[in-house]
């Protein structure tokens, strides 16, 4: 029972002597790496974003895995990471198996009931989402948009009550569902 509270001193100094190597070792691949790695603009980069965090933690904490290892591990997802986001910007075939396109859920003021289907977004989901948001409810929502990432925007009509911000938006894109 005590070894669930503390084992030995040398897990302790193991711990330490480890996170003072591992993290600051990662702070410098991501700074090296630029800004878009730890962007989170779809959902391959949520999943970098969490195997990073994963690796650091096995890092400090597993005795089986050496430093040496761990920052390998950490190079290895930050280069796949970058090489993805390299080619994505370059190719847009890898653009499209990589990212999902943003799916238009209220058109205004309506919801685009095909657009939720294939999502598997409920209805009660898009008004909590509404309801957040400067918008309030559906009625006085010109637009509200699944981004890429898996979150959720609402534009709201225009202060007279007309749809303009509808097409300041560049919505005019998404197909009528």
């Amino acid at each position: 029972m005590s070894e669930m509270f503390f084992q030995d001193w040398t897990g302790l100094v193991r711990t330490l002597v480890v996170g003072c190597l591992a993290y600051p070792s990662l702070l410098l691949m991501l700074r090296l790496s630029g800004k878009r790695t730890l962007a989170k603009l779809n959902a391959f980069d949520l999943i970098v974003t969490v195997a990073l965090g994963s690796t650091l933690a096995s890092i400090l904490l597993s005795e089986s895995v050496a430093l040496a290892e761990g920052l390998l591990a950490l190079l290895v997802l930050i280069s796949l990471q970058w090489l993805v986001a390299w080619s994505s910007v370059r190719s847009a075939t890898v653009a499209d198996l990589v990212r999902s396109d943003a799916a238009l859920l209220v058109r205004e003021g309506e919801l685009c009931r095909g657009t939720m289907m294939r999502e598997r977004i409920t209805e009660t989901e898009i008004l909590a989402v509404i309801r957040q948001s400067p918008a309030r409810s559906l009625e006085n929502t010109s637009a509200a948009i699944l981004e890429t990432d898996g979150s959720f925007s609402v534009i709201p009509l225009a202060k007279d009550g007309t749809p303009r911000a509808y097409a300041q938006a560049g919505l005019g894109r998404f197909k009528d569902v």
